[in-house]
């Protein structure tokens, strides 16, 4: 069935949920979630989703849902939606948070669908700031820190913000994995940050592609050797970057569509 932007597709366990059953979680700060892209009813990195949701939530609830659990939600949210759409996958519990134990009671999960993005066409600058994520490796809800730095650099004149940490190596953006190009290789940071679904598939995919990939700590003095930078996330595999604080970076278009390449070779699967 079709569906208007301006009503997205919300569930809950599988059904489409009320204002009643939302109102609890309506500022519920202890739960996780997962990001995707949805085109044809299909999704890249099926199984990235589906591992993250699984772990996070056995680090936070000790319990998780079955995959087979999570895909028939999925499906019966993607039948009620247009072909292309964002969709976004929270898990938490009822008993909330601000709670000193657990009755290992199962997780719920929210849906909501949403319009399909494929993020800025870029090239952006990013400010420099210092911070380091709580729980890094989990995708977790309520994380002011992101909004405020993101504002806080446009009134900069910036367009986002990296994230460097207290041993001054860089690790993320706001919302974004950091890939670098120094000529021959594909160069991630090395530092706590949450390993996003978007840059599994492209790492593995580079691999098949036979493509030289480093793993480094990047602090702001190695920016200079670099010639190339993007952002990735859930929107899109690469959105290049110009900036990153003073540090300017050459067009670097091959790198780009590169990236692109990798991401198009996974194949999109139906939950």
């Amino acid at each position: 069935m079709s569906a208007q932007w301006n009503s997205p597709i919300v569930h809950l366990d599988g059904r489409p949920a009320s204002a009643q059953a939302l109102a609890p979680i309506a500022f519920a700060g202890y739960a996780h979630f997962t990001a995707m892209q949805v085109r044809a009813g299909r999704i890249r990195g099926l199984d990235l989703h589906l591992s993250r949701l699984r772990s996070a939530s056995m680090a936070l609830f000790g319990t998780a849902l079955s995959d087979e659990q999570v895909r028939s939600h999925l499906r019966a949210a993607l039948q009620a939606s247009p072909a292309a759409v964002s969709l976004t996958a929270t898990v938490y519990s009822d008993e909330g948070e601000f709670t000193a134990s657990a009755t290992g009671a199962p997780p719920r999960l929210l849906i909501r669908t949403g319009p399909p993005s494929s993020g800025p066409a870029g090239p952006l600058a990013l400010d420099t700031v210092e911070h380091e994520r709580t729980l890094p490796g989990i995708k977790h809800v309520g994380e002011i820190a992101k909004t405020y730095y993101l504002r806080r650099a446009v009134e900069q004149g910036f367009d986002d913000a990296a994230l460097v940490d207290r041993q001054g190596r860089l690790s993320e953006a706001t919302i974004w994995n950091l890939a670098f190009w120094d000529g021959e290789a594909v160069v991630w940071p090395v530092a706590e940050m949450l390993t996003g679904t978007t840059m599994g598939i492209v790492r593995r995919q580079l691999d098949r592609l036979g493509i030289a990939q480093r793993s480094r700590e990047i602090r702001l003095a190695d920016l200079p050797a670099f010639s190339g930078a993007v952002v990735m996330n859930s929107w899109t595999p690469g959105v290049p970057v110009r900036r990153i604080g003073s540090v300017a970076f050459p067009d670097a278009p091959d790198f780009l569509a590169l990236l692109h390449r990798a991401y198009e070779a996974e194949p999109a699967l139906a939950p």
